[in-house]
């Protein structure tokens, strides 16, 4: 399951590579296999506190490998069923993923690869990269990535895209919301990535890992009393728990939290 990946540990940041080259990093069974056990592992890893997406070759993800496709074509609807829910496990795993992350998109993204970037909490991308939510030349949907990829660009954008299947463009796709941060060259995107993620180990560990499931619960929730006594009770709790009260206290005394490390 692992073949197809590769795992590199640079002290807290652990950068998690597709590695299918010669397949433009496209999906099959094993992938998602692989990359879903990997995404558990490092979810459950205290001395990682940042998760950087990434892929070998030229390209991100070209989406569903078409051996694979062709397998799952000829295969009952109860198989291909079983099969999507596994698609939908790993996408579900990133996108709550207990740890921040981060895509570094170049090349090609498509199909399934778009829902590993909506997945992920900050995406960067080469202003060369192509995006393409292609499925329906196929006659078929984005609908295992569809929560993600809506929650990325909005309603509005999702029903363009998924009924033309057009290729658009890294522009249109930080315009749209997919891509948080364009840059030239991959030079410029590894600095890039290695930036945002200082950011992010200058920050608390617990509230980082926290504030995608703050997110998800204040775009999910529809009662106003309950979303503020949650979130009272998230504040109360960070602020007598032992990194709020470093965090609180280093601010006050002028100095840095001992959660941060040097850059």
């Amino acid at each position: 399951m692992r073949d197809s990946l590769q795992l590199l540990r640079e002290g807290p940041v652990a950068r998690l590579r597709l590695d299918r080259p010669q397949l433009h990093n496209a999906f099959d069974a094993g992938l998602i296999a692989g990359l879903t056990e990997a995404l558990d592992e490092l979810g459950r890893d205290p001395g990682v506190r940042v998760v950087v997406l990434e892929a070998a070759g030229p390209s991100f993800s070209a989406g569903a490998d078409l051996h694979w496709m062709r397998g799952m074509a000829e295969a009952s609807e109860a198989d291909n069923r079983e099969d999507s829910l596994k698609l939908a496990r790993l996408m579900r795993t990133l996108d709550t993923l207990p740890k921040p992350t981060l895509a570094r998109v170049h090349g090609a993204a498509f199909g399934g690869g778009v829902g590993l970037v909506a997945c992920c909490d900050i995406a960067i991308a080469t202003r060369n990269a192509t995006f393409g939510l292609t499925e329906a030349r196929l006659g078929l949907l984005p609908a295992v990535i569809s929560p993600y990829v809506i929650d990325a660009i909005g309603p509005r954008q999702a029903r363009r895209w998924f009924a033309t299947a057009e290729r658009f463009d890294a522009a249109e796709a930080h315009r749209i919301g997919l891509i948080h941060l364009l840059v030239d060259d991959e030079a410029a995107l590894d600095a890039a990535v290695m930036q945002q993620s200082e950011f992010l180990l200058q920050a608390g560990p617990v509230a980082a890992a926290t504030a995608k499931s703050l997110v998800h619960r204040i775009a999910d929730a529809g009662d106003a009393r309950a979303i503020d006594d949650a979130n009272a009770a998230l504040i109360a709790s960070l602020r007598v728990s032992p990194e709020g009260q470093e965090g609180l206290s280093a601010f006050l005394g002028k100095r840095r939290p001992t959660w941060t490390t040097e850059s």
